[in-house]
């Protein structure tokens, strides 16, 4: 198969059926070169045609504190206030600079989501 650009959803798919063909193919042969380019082409396709979006800053923060074995308290901590991981985490109140900027030091969740409207 010659590479070419993915500019259509048919070349999209003509790839995809490619890349499943081509998936096993040894690192460093023809066929596994080929495997990497298309790969990386189908990736760029993707990544401008089905973007994904950013999770909701609060259930960010719900889900960071389910990886790290976190209760409220221990949010609460974070905050240095009881009642503002409450508040929070019920989206009564919305999360300040400084707020972001501790949940990202402590918790490392990225800033970009944080941000975000909710």
């Amino acid at each position: 198969m010659t590479i070419k650009p993915i500019k259509t959803k048919k070349d999209y798919q003509q790839a995809l059926q490619r890349l499943a063909a081509i998936f096993d193919a040894k690192k460093g042969s023809k066929e596994g070169d080929e495997l990497e380019i298309l790969g990386m082409l189908v990736d760029s396709y993707e990544h401008e045609h089905f973007p994904i979006g950013f999770p909701d800053p609060v259930e960010a923060i719900k889900f960071r504190m389910e990886q790290l074995g976190y209760n409220q308290t221990d949010l609460a901590d974070v905050f240095g206030i009881k009642s503002r991981a409450s508040e929070i985490l019920n989206k009564k109140r919305k999360l300040s600079l400084e707020m972001i900027r501790q949940l990202h030091d402590k918790l490392n969740i990225p800033t970009e989501v944080l941000i975000q409207a909710y």
